[in-house]
């Protein structure tokens, strides 16, 4: 039968919540009370669990990652679990366990938030951004000062902590490629005007060919619902266009746009990228599949639930640490889509 704190405590003569004060080495406890609890785990070879370790510290070791997980999550946001797994990378380190609560079966907002915080059965909330509202959570997570990283930006000002990718920066790079590879009458295409992060992807890229000399006509943006049909169509549009007012490439704010566009390309059997380039951001659902490889424009998301982790643990050793930030930089995977190197 395993030995227990109890049975250290009992053999030592002192309370369990002793034991775990030495096992965390408070300077509070007495050497002679020390050296009474170090002969009793010596004399026992007892070996202390995350649990006893944690139980003077009252805290669970255990942080929970909120997030919805509605149908088909797997397709529409992929990047959620490379996330996932770069967080539970680092708090393993740590000794820290992962909890992963689904926000889509909250019968009211912030529910899973309030819940965590008033069972106590969590340290800290990483809450992906999907998760959050403006209203309900943020309140809820201010009034009790809980320790959280909210996982993208959450669009709007508040004292909440949250790290996220520079998605204008995203947009920087994309131009300055297309601008690199020779290809200065680019076109784009994103999701809809109300989508965060192709809203600041397109306002990068349109800051850089400005900054460069160049002009995007109106014509050249296209706003869809992200779907291959919409994409489709739009690109089957610009090709339309006069030939001396055609794009040279088109620059595709998603995976899923960016199949939409090979479609329209291979419609019009147009020789990618010597008659039309085109780029995609993101290495993930589909650029495996499209063809001829695309040209992307990725972000390291894993890496990115690395820092989330460690500032997680950050803010647990620093409950007054407000973290804003953006990290993790975009990189250049060249394809056969453009002509760069």
């Amino acid at each position: 039968m395993a030995v227990t704190i109890s049975d250290v405590a009992k053999k030592a003569g002192v309370s369990t919540s002793t034991v775990s004060k030495v096992l965390n080495h408070w300077t509070t406890i007495s050497d002679a009370t020390c050296k009474k609890v170090e002969a009793a785990i010596t004399e026992l070879q007892y070996t202390p669990n995350a649990t006893a370790v944690s139980f003077a510290k009252k805290n669970t070791h255990n942080i929970v990652y909120l997030t919805s997980l509605e149908k088909g999550g797997a397709y529409h946001n992929p990047h959620m679990f490379d996330i996932m797994c770069g967080v539970q990378s680092e708090l393993a380190k740590r000794q820290y366990s992962l909890t992963l609560i689904d926000t889509s079966l909250d019968s009211y907002p912030g529910e899973s938030v309030a819940k965590v915080i008033s069972r106590k059965n969590a340290d800290g909330l990483i809450i992906h951004g999907s998760a959050i509202s403006k209203e309900e959570t943020v309140s809820i997570i201010q009034k009790e000062q809980f320790p959280h990283i909210i996982i993208g930006h959450p669009g709007f000002d508040s004292t909440l902590c949250w790290i996220d990718t520079n998605h204008g920066l995203a947009g920087q790079y994309a131009a300055k490629h297309m601008i690199a590879c020779g290809y200065t009458k680019t076109a784009f295409i994103g999701g809809r005007k109300t989508d965060y992060i192709s809203c600041q992807r397109l306002k990068g890229f349109l800051g850089t060919m400005h900054e460069f000399g160049y002009t995007v006509p109106a014509e050249y943006i296209g706003y869809t619902g992200s779907t291959m049909a919409e994409s489709c169509e739009f690109t089957l549009k610009l090709m339309a266009l006069p030939s001396d007012k055609r794009p040279q490439a088109i620059i595709c704010e998603n995976n899923t746009i960016a199949l939409g566009v090979a479609k329209a390309l291979r419609r019009l059997q147009l020789s990618v990228p010597a008659e039309i380039a085109f780029l995609t951001f993101d290495s993930y659902p589909y650029s495996e599949i499209i063809e001829p490889s695309p040209t992307i424009v990725d972000i390291d998301v894993y890496d990115m639930g690395v820092q989330a982790g460690n500032l997680m643990l950050r803010k647990l050793e620093n409950p007054t640490l407000l973290v804003q930030s953006y990290t993790t930089l975009p990189v250049i995977i060249q394809g056969k889509t453009t002509c760069g190197e």
